[in-house]
């Protein structure tokens, strides 16, 4: 479980074929700062899917995706010196900052625009048909693992809102138009239409 409150940003380091089983990827990513404490088989999401820790040296961790990842996110279209978000798992008694977020991401969206504001910037992205129903105006999102309220709604087209601190400590301030991002729609908004 996390709450789309990103605690910073990690470079690509390698990514290669795993020796051992042959239908996984190895990524290796720099956390930095944000190794410390981390131990083997914890949860790490990175641009907001959930991946298990498999390998530790020093600040450089390796993570495993397999075919189903690599597909259904954007973390297939990662190269080497890519920039991720990074936040660890909750821990019980921690504040929650953001929303539920739960690192399974729901589809793939691809920025349209990018509109720069005196004291925000305004992202446009296209929402795969199948989230559309998910994503509603004033409703939490996550993308890229980051905790966001949805602005504006038109048809297949969403909006969000950043301020400057969000753009400075995340890997949006490398976004541009035609990127892809990871969304998570709400959980309980999901929780609430299965009832219907």
């Amino acid at each position: 479980m996390f709450t789309g409150i990103v605690e910073g940003i990690g470079k690509v380091i390698e990514i290669k074929q795993n020796t051992k089983n042959r239908s996984a990827i190895k990524m290796t990513v720099d956390l930095g700062k944000n190794h410390k404490g981390l131990k083997l088989g914890q949860s790490v999401a990175l641009n907001g899917v959930c991946l298990t820790v498999t390998g530790i040296n020093k600040s450089k961790c390796d993570f495993e995706m397999i075919e189903e990842t690599t597909k259904k996110t954007d973390l297939g279209n990662l190269k080497v010196n890519g920039i991720v978000n990074i936040e660890r798992s909750l821990k019980v008694g921690e504040r929650l900052e953001g929303h539920f977020v739960l690192g399974h991401v729901d589809g793939v969206g691809t920025i349209t625009k990018i509109e720069k504001k005196p004291k925000e910037v305004q992202i446009w992205f296209e929402v795969p048909k199948n989230l559309a129903r998910f994503v509603v105006q004033k409703g939490s999102i996550a993308i890229d693992g980051i905790s966001l309220t949805v602005v504006d709604v038109k048809k297949n087209l969403a909006s969000v809102c950043l301020i400057p601190h969000t753009i400075e400590v995340t890997n949006f301030s490398t976004r541009k138009v035609g990127d892809k991002i990871n969304i998570e729609t709400d959980i309980l908004g999901k929780y609430l239409l299965k009832q219907e």
